[in-house]
Order: structure tokens, then C-alpha cells, then sequence
């Protein structure tokens, strides 16, 4: 790909050395027209990104054949300007850039401007995104493409000064008119490297096999990336990427290795302490730019909240640790106070800036803390949370963190327990009254359903592990709102909701989180329309979005012809995989039902990708998970009788690695056959279909669970 790089470089004759993109070097656009109100078509677009633009003098248009076939006509390249409501470096470019009416003028005569919200519409986001990391060897947001009017790519970049921005417009520009062989040539090459990327669509070569020791051997490729003193992976900016530590509590669990587990609570327990979560406000921030977990990028995403909410409930099962159960609960009252539509919805994201400054609702100074709190509350706030005098970041703010929980503070310090936590309490509240009354950052009201899929998830599993039944509830007015909103009359979802009307048809993710979200459902109610659901969706995956030759499934529908690839996503990140959450799916499916087809389906997804997964650490962990399921054999816990709800709760407070629950009154599933007696409840611990002695307390379940485990691989699970 290097030669490919330079190729490009040579052939557009665009210096990427006169282009830097360095975002520390950000100048104010030069004549920026002020006075422009006239809004542009964005005005009507259902993102609130989108409409971020919709005073810019740039003739935008949304993706779509308007735009396509007005870039045909006039023979202009196509920009595709691609970016979302919480990105910091999106909104500085739309200030100092595309408000500029210089900068509008030459991009309106030359080119057909298109603008894309990435989360409404991520199928185009990964397209280009591969030409972004194929030209430069890197990508991100704002993402910035050129394109031929047919939607090949010729350049892509990210961030661009005004000054840079305007260089860029006129190389392209000129060059599109006096060498146009050259940009096609460059777009037709780009575009096969594009088509090659992310893609399996052969089939397997060889009969795949997984064993334990591939599973136990993973923690190999793991333990040299982990940062055992402040948690997370030895890297700087830091993201969370929770589906890597839920892999390694399914690991630890399953084969006894302590060194997982800590690693995974010496990384929960200093992001819980870092400045990347709101110390006052509860929830998360998307990363930290530093190695501490310190600075945050003070952007709040949906899907980060509640993929954290899950795996801090999933700790606690294992730890009991009451800062865990603080962080799920302050993190669930953030999310229903600040990212709820109030009609069971979630909203996406919101943003990092205010008044035009990233943080600023977020920090304070020493003065101003000192100003609102009393002398005794100003001191223990400004001890326990680490405020200097000259501030501890930058412009003499501070960013709240600390070092212990308010329990060991107060006795490392001195004070009375019961009277520092009455006097912290009232100092907090008094510092979120006033933060209350700040310039809020904005609010991404979007609804997207496969992160709202993974919210309901998240209420599930904080209600196993804390049985409060607002929890439950919250997960049951979250499923109602997609079904009654996101479901498309002719068949199939819809991916967004904004202002009571859904426009984008669903991509994979959608599918695949909502199918578990269902699954998830079912093993706590014992209804099993639930099931029922899940079994709908995942049918309806098979048909639209199957590569019949190599079992994965693309990211898209075959009608999707506007674009110039058909792309899958493969490789786990901030969100897991469409196809590995399809290929757990399917095998949670295929149990349940019984189903060989499914279960040969997801064997045959999880052995086009095992290579990867033995090497690929963290960026294949919830394809190790599902390994772990399939090398392991999960549980098929059956309870059966009118107590079976109950007990199923209660059951279900413990952390069992790899499970499948499932039960109630009725015999409605081929592993629930004859094991209903009538005036009891029984709770039957299986594996491959062969039954332990039935039991009726919980208790009696998890020892027959702990003694299977230990002899299996010497696992342990902590009480």
C-alpha cells in the first residue's frame, strides 16, 4: 500500500506535506461571512449533525441520486464530507471552513458538495474510510473525499485548515480539468483496493476446528499489550473498547487466570476514577486522550454507556464491589436524564463543546468551586476530586478525578466517615446545581436502533446483577419504542428515528443487536415471543445480507446500488462486529431451537476469521467470546415451574461465563422437554443435552455450575 500512497501523490500532484493536518495549528477562517442566514437543504436532513450546516454559504446536498446526478450532469467531482454531532474537529471545521463564503464559493462552482452523518449512514463512512486509510495509512473524523461524479474516490483526508482546505480545492479542481485520465485511472485503482478491503467472499478452504487450548492460548497475545497499573491497553489516546474486557471475564472465569481478572478490574477501577468518567454527572466520555484515563474527549456516546453499564453489572457480579455498583447506578440515571426521548428511545450522543470550547461544561476552577461551597465543603470537594490551585489541566480548569472511593478516602485522610460523605453529597449536589445552569453542550436527538439495542442490553444486565425492576421496565418501554417506530411496513427496520419519523432503512448492526437484545429479553421473562423475535430478524438477516459463498454477511442489502463497494464489517472496535454479534446470535439461536443449520453457520463464520482471532487480541474479542461458548459447551439451564421467573433472577446475580437460560410453565423448546412437574419448580443444569440431578435453590445450581467448571479447566468464579 505504501507504493499505492505515493503513486497518488505523484499522479493528483497534491503536496500531503503542504496539507498537515495538524489539528494544534487551526487558524480562523479569513473573510467569513457572518451575515449569512439563508439556510441550505441540509435545514430538512433528519440528523442534527446535518443541520449543524444548514447556515453554511456550501450548497449541500445529502447523499442520494439529487446529488449523484447533478455532479453527472455538470461533469463536477463529488466532495463527500463526512462527520457526527460529537466530533470536536467536525464542528471546528465547519466553523473556521465551510462558513468562509471564499472557501463556499469555490467548492459550489467546482464541485457538487455532499454532507453525511457517519451514524445515520456508516455504510458510506466505511467506503470512504477505506480510501482514507489506503491513501494516508491512517483515517478519522472529519472525514474529507473526493470523488468521481459516479462515487469512485480519487483523495481522501480528514481535518484541513481553511488556508489548506482552499490549496486542496484548487489542485483537485485544476487537475480534474486539464488531466482528467489521471483521476480516473487513480479512481478506478483506489476503488478495487476498496473493494478488497474488509471483505471474505470466498469459501473456506479447509474444515475449521476450534480446541480449548486455542482459547487458553489467547491470553498470550493479550498480556503484553495490557497496562497492569492503570488498566487498559498500553496505548495513548485510551478507549474503554468494553467488549475486550467482557472477553477477558468470560477467560478468567473459564480457565482460572488470575492475571485476566485483575486486569480487568485495575481497568475498571481506574476509569471509574478518571476524568473520562463524570464525576459529578455520572456516564462516560468516549476516551481519554492521555495514558491515565484523565483527559477525556469530553464527547458522550450512547454505545459507550451502555456497553460500560454491562460490563461494570457483569463485574460487580463477580467482585461485589460497591464502587462498580455506583458507577452502573450513576451511569443509568445519566442516560435517563440526559439521553432518553421520554417515549422509551435513546438518544445518540452528546457533543464535547460548548460556547465553542471543548470541556468547558465539564471543568472548573479552584475560585469558582470556593465561591458556590461552603469552607468545609470546598475542602473535602477540592481533596477528594484533585483540584489545584493553577488547575490540574489546562487554563488553570480543573477536571474532577480521584484517587480512592469515598470510603477509604475518609479513612486515609482522617475524617469521620458518615460526616465526610454528608458534607461530599451536599458539595456535589451543589456543584451539579450549578453546572445545571452552564451553556450545555448539545444534544444529538437522533435514535439509532442497534445502539439502542445495546442500551436495552445494558438494563438487562444491570437488572441481573441489582434486581431493580425499574431496570427491567426501562429495557421493556425501550423494545416497544422500536417496534412500534422502527419497523418498515413492507418488511424489515429502520435504522433512525428523529422528530417522529424513521427514513433509513437498517443496515447489519441493527439487525444483529436487536436480535440480542431479544435473546437477552427472553433469558430473564421466559416469554418466548422474544425468542420468536430474534429467530424473525435472524431469518431475515439470511435472506438480505448473506454471502452465500463464504457464510459472512455484508453490512448491507444487494439494493443498496448507490454505492461502489459492498462492504462487511469483520474486526471488533469501540462496538463489536455486525458479524461476530450475527454469529453469536445464530449460535444462542441455533441452540435454543435446536437448529443445525444456524449452529453450522456460525461455526462456519467463527472458522473464516479463526486466524485472526488467535492473533488479533482485543480487535476479535467478541469472536473469542463466542469461541469460548463453542469450546466450552454453555450451560443450558433450565427452570421450570411457576417460581421460575424468581429463581432465574436469583440465579442469574451470579456471573456464568458461558449459559444459556431458559424456562417458565410451558414446555415450548425442545431442551425444556419433559422436565415441567407440576406444583414445583425444578432448575436443571445441563450441557449437550445431558442433565445434572435437578435441583431447587439457586444456590445448589451454582455448585453444580463451579464443580462442572473446575474440572473442566480449573476455573474459579469469585464470590
Amino acid at each position: 500500500m505504501k507504493n499505492l500512497r505515493i503513486w497518488y501523490i505523484l499522479l493528483l500532484a497534491v503536496s500531503l506535506q503542504s496539507c498537515a493536518q495538524d489539528k494544534n495549528k487551526s487558524e480562523a477562517a479569513q473573510d467569513k461571512n457572518v451575515k449569512h442566514v439563508k439556510l441550505n437543504r441540509l435545514a430538512n436532513a433528519s440528523s442534527p449533525y446535518l443541520q449543524e450546516h444548514a447556515d453554511n454559504p456550501v450548497d449541500w446536498y445529502e447523499w442520494g441520486p439529487e446529488a449523484l446526478e447533478k455532479a453527472k450532469k455538470e461533469n463536477k467531482p463529488l466532495i463527500i464530507s463526512i462527520g457526527y454531532a460529537a466530533c470536536h474537529w467536525c464542528h471546528v471545521m465547519e466553523r473556521e471552513t465551510y462558513m468562509d463564503s471564499s472557501v463556499a464559493k469555490i467548492m459550489n462552482e467546482n464541485f457538487v458538495a455532499i454532507k453525511i452523518d457517519r451514524e445515520e449512514r456508516p455504510d458510506i463512512d466505511q467506503v470512504y474510510m477505506n480510501a482514507a486509510q489506503l491513501i494516508n495509512g491512517s483515517g478519522g473524523w472529519p472525514l474529507n473525499a473526493f470523488a468521481l461524479p459516479n462515487g469512485k474516490p480519487f483523495y481522501a483526508g480528514t481535518y484541513y485548515t481553511t488556508a489548506q482546505w482552499k490549496d486542496i480545492l484548487g489542485q483537485i479542481s485544476k487537475t480534474y480539468k486539464k488531466n482528467p485520465e489521471k483521476i480516473i485511472s487513480a479512481a478506478n485503482s483506489l476503488t478495487e483496493g476498496i473493494k478488497q478491503q474488509d471483505i471474505i467472499n470466498t469459501p473456506l478452504e479447509k474444515e475449521t476446528s476450534f480446541t480449548k487450548d486455542d482459547y487458553t492460548n489467547l491470553w498470550e497475545n493479550w498480556k503484553s499489550i495490557v497496562d497492569t497499573k492503570k488498566g487498559g491497553f498500553k496505548r495513548a489516546p485510551k478507549f474503554p473498547l468494553p467488549v475486550g474486557w467482557e472477553f477477558l471475564l468470560q477467560y478468567s472465569a473459564l480457565t482460572g487466570n488470575e492475571k485476566a481478572m485483575e486486569a480487568v478490574t485495575t481497568t475498571l477501577t481506574q476509569i471509574a476514577r478518571g476524568g473520562i468518567y463524570d464525576q459529578l454527572g455520572g456516564g462516560f466520555s468516549r476516551y481519554s486522550v492521555d495514558e491515565n484515563w484523565f483527559v477525556p474527549h469530553f464527547e458522550k456516546m450512547l454505545y459507550d454507556n451502555a456497553q460500560l453499564v454491562s460490563l461494570y453489572s457483569k463485574a460487580y457480579k463477580i467482585t461485589k464491589d460497591l464502587e462498580y455498583a455506583e458507577v452502573v447506578k450513576e451511569t443509568l440515571e445519566f442516560v435517563n436524564r440526559e439521553l432518553s426521548n421520554g417515549k422509551g428511545g435513546f438518544y445518540s450522543s452528546i457533543n464535547a463543546d460548548s460556547e465553542g470550547e471543548e470541556g468547558k461544561y465539564y471543568v472548573w476552577k479552584k475560585e469558582e468551586i470556593e465561591k458556590y461551597l461552603k469552607p468545609e465543603e470546598a475542602e473535602i470537594f477540592e481533596k477528594f476530586y484533585n483540584v489545584k490551585e493553577r488547575g490540574n489541566w489546562e487554563g488553570q480548569e480543573n477536571i474532577l478525578s480521584r484517587e480512592y472511593t469515598k470510603e477509604a478516602f475518609a479513612r486515609e485522610k482522617g475524617y469521620d466517615k458518615n460526616e465526610f460523605l454528608k458534607v461530599l453529597e451536599s458539595a456535589e449536589q451543589k456543584m451539579l446545581k450549578v453546572r445545571n445552569q452552564r451553556v450545555r453542550p448539545s444534544t444529538d436527538d437522533k435514535v439509532l436502533t442497534a445502539w439502542n439495542a445495546l442500551m436495552i442490553k445494558a438494563y438487562l444486565d444491570a437488572y441481573t446483577a441489582f434486581g431493580d425492576e425499574s431496570y427491567m421496565a426501562r429495557a421493556r418501554e425501550g423494545l416497544s419504542f422500536l417496534e412500534k417506530n422502527m419497523q418498515r411496513h413492507e418488511e424489515g427496520l429502520y435504522r433512525n428515528y428523529k422528530d417522529g419519523k424513521a427514513s433509513i432503512n437498517a443496515f447489519l448492526d441493527d439487525y444483529a443487536f436487536l436480535a440480542s437484545a431479544y435473546i437477552k429479553m427472553y433469558e430473564l421473562t421466559f416469554e418466548k415471543k422474544w425468542l420468536v423475535k430474534s429467530k424473525d430478524i435472524t431469518d431475515y438477516v439470511l435472506r438480505n445480507f448473506l454471502n452465500n459463498k463464504s457464510g459472512m454477511f455484508y453490512y448491507t442489502t444487494a439494493d443498496n446500488e448507490e454505492l461502489i463497494a459492498r462492504k462487511m464489517e469483520l474486526s471488533d472496535n469501540v462496538i463489536p462486529a455486525s458479524n461476530s454479534e450475527m454469529a453469536m446470535v445464530l449460535y444462542k439461536l441455533g441452540n435454543y431451537f435446536q437448529d443445525e443449520a444456524y449452529l453450522e453457520q456460525s461455526k462456519r463464520m467463527l472458522s473464516q476469521v479463526k486466524d485472526n482471532v488467535l492473533q488479533g487480541g482485543p480487535y476479535y474479542a467478541n469472536w473469542a467470546r463466542l469461541m469460548g461458548m463453542m469450546v466450552y459447551s454453555p450451560f443450558e439451564i433450565a427452570i421450570m415451574g411457576d417460581q421460575a421467573v424468581k429463581l432465574n433472577l436469583e440465579l442469574q446475580k451470579n456471573y456464568i461465563p458461558v449459559s444459556l437460560f431458559m424456562g417458565g410453565d410451558e414446555e415450548n423448546l425442545p431442551l425444556l422437554e419433559s422436565k415441567l412437574v407440576k406444583g414445583d419448580t425444578y432448575i436443571y443444569v445441563c450441557r449437550n443435552r445431558t442433565c445434572k440431578l435437578p435441583v431447587k435453590e439457586p444456590a445448589k445450581a451454582m455448585e453444580q455450575i463451579q464443580s462442572t467448571i473446575q474440572s473442566d479447566e480449573k476455573g474459579f468464579f469469585w464470590q
